[in-house]
Order: C-alpha cells, then structure tokens, then sequence
C-alpha cells in the first residue's frame, strides 16, 4: 500500500462512490478504481462492498481509513519538518577539499558574513575518487586537468576556477631568467611530484614525452607548501598551482609553453543536497571566493 491508494480509500468511504471521491480527487473513476484494486491485493480481507448504489467500507475498510488519517497527518508533519530543514539558513554545511583548495578556499568562507556554519574537512584522493566523497560530504572541491574524463553525471558541478600548473625553480636558478619555459628546458632537471594516480602525473608524464625524455622523478610530495620548500632548497623543479599555492620568496614560477597544464578546480555535490539555502549560499560564496582567488 501507498499514500495514494489510502487517501482515496478514505475519500471513497467518505463519499460513498467511486465518482464523487475521483470528483474529489480530480481524476478519473477508473483511476480510483485501480487504487482501490491495487489496495485491496495487499489486504487479506476486503475493505469495500456494495450497499445499494454506494461503495461502502468494511469494518476492515474503515479501520484501515482510521489509520490512513493518521498516516497523513504523520506524512504532513514530515514534510513541514523537510521543508524547514531545507529552507533553514543556518544549517551547517560539510565541505571536503583538497589541500591546496582547503588553503585558498576555506578562509575565505570563513570569513564569509553571509555563509553558514561550516564543517571543513580535508580529502586528496585521485580524480575518481572526489565523486564518490559526495555521500559523506554537501560540498566537494575536487580537480581534474584539461584533458581527464569529465565528471560523472551523479554529480552536480559547479565550475570555480580554470588554473594554470607553473613550472617552479629556485629563484636563483638560470631558468628563473626566463619568462617561459618549454619542456627541453626541464627535461633534465630532477623533478618533485606526486605519487602515482594523482592528476598531476598525467601532466608530469605530457612533459616527458613533449622532450622525448623520461623525467628524473626524485621526490613524490602531494602538499604544495613543502614542494615549494623543497624547490627553495635547490632539490629539483616541480608544478605549482598560479592562484592556490602559497607563495614562497625564494622560488620563481615560469609559465610552460606547448604542453597543456590547467585544472579544473570545481566544486561537486549531488543535486538533492543544493535544495538546502545552506548549501546553494556556500555554493555562491565559493564563486565569489574563486574570483578573489583568481585576482
């Protein structure tokens, strides 16, 4: 049984006949029909018989009409609780991002007037893996580059920022003359990276094979904050984030010709979360974040 096949048990007891409760109920008699026929395979005992012209309910029928009202009231209170929930603006809201987009992103929401309470949580995982984070989180900053696979459909995508990936030298070393660099020119440095499965890797492997030379992979660091200390430290050449890194005083960032080296920096969520005002606020201020962050 179902909301529907009760209520119009209810409104045929009520009525006494088929015609009047689809009146009621503005659908057809044979609509009332069905759900009445539906209703009565589930119940061992009818529920209505005939007194005359009227359809009638049995004293199993009425009992059941009894507590199909209470059912309703039960449903509506339901609803009215959901619909505060959703319309609340204060909910708190979950946002899990990875670390870069942690560091750049979560001050600024934070210092948001018009954001809700927030609960931040930190996740660097492989591409494949942001999607399935939206399960346990509102919101997810996940990236993927230029050319990974989209984003899968189970999820809503709500684009931030469309970054360059810099090549990083110590800022005394020769290539920091240079205003652009290409990948001849850091094929043969020692390289910093990050551990296999993580988009920067399809990247890192582009340059190798754009200077049709297998890069020197010293040291796999996924936090960008000791990648640029260790670049600082003279201990190789590595990608850096343009606006979400922090900027470190003694390393120069060159920008990379004839390789493509974006991220999509996006913010992910399943779309029944984006009902709340909580999150559809978050989601505005994360935009108004990625525009400073761009600035």
């Amino acid at each position: 049984m179902d909301e529907r096949q009760l209520r119009v048990l209810r409104e045929v007891g009520e009525l006494g006949s088929v015609t009047a409760a689809a009146e009621a109920l503005l659908v057809t008699p044979s609509a009332i029909s069905q759900q009445l026929r539906l209703l009565q395979r589930s119940m061992p005992v009818p529920l209505t018989e005939r007194d005359g012209r009227r359809v009638v309910l049995t004293a199993a029928g009425r009992a059941l009409a009894s507590a199909a009202a209470d059912v309703e009231s039960a449903l509506a209170r339901a609803r009215q609780t959901v619909e505060a929930f959703v319309e609340q603006p204060d909910g708190v809201v979950s946002i899990a991002a990875f670390h870069s987009a942690a560091a750049a992103f979560f001050p600024r929401l934070l210092r948001a007037e018009a954001a809700p309470k927030l609960s931040l949580h930190d996740e660097d995982v492989p591409q494949d893996e942001f999607p399935p984070l939206t399960r346990e989180y509102d919101v997810v900053l996940g990236h993927r580059l230029d050319h990974a696979a989209p984003w899968p459909r189970t999820v809503a995508v709500t684009s931030l920022l469309h970054e360059p990936l810099d090549v990083a030298v110590p800022a005394d070393h020769p290539l920091a003359a240079k205003r652009s660099l290409t990948p001849r020119d850091v094929a043969h440095e020692p390289w910093i990276t990050v551990h296999d499965g993580f988009p920067l890797m399809a990247t890192i492997e582009a340059i190798g094979a754009a200077a049709n030379h297998r890069l020197d992979l010293v040291h796999r660091v996924n936090e960008f904050t000791v990648v640029a200390e260790l670049v600082a430290a003279g201990a190789g050449v590595a990608l850096i984030p343009r606006w979400t890194a922090q900027r470190h005083p003694a390393v120069a960032l060159r920008p990379l010709r004839n390789v493509h080296t974006r991220r999509h920096i996006d913010a992910l969520y399943r779309p029944e979360r984006a009902a709340r005002q909580a999150v559809r606020t978050v989601l505005t201020e994360l935009r108004h974040a990625a525009t400073a962050v761009r600035a």
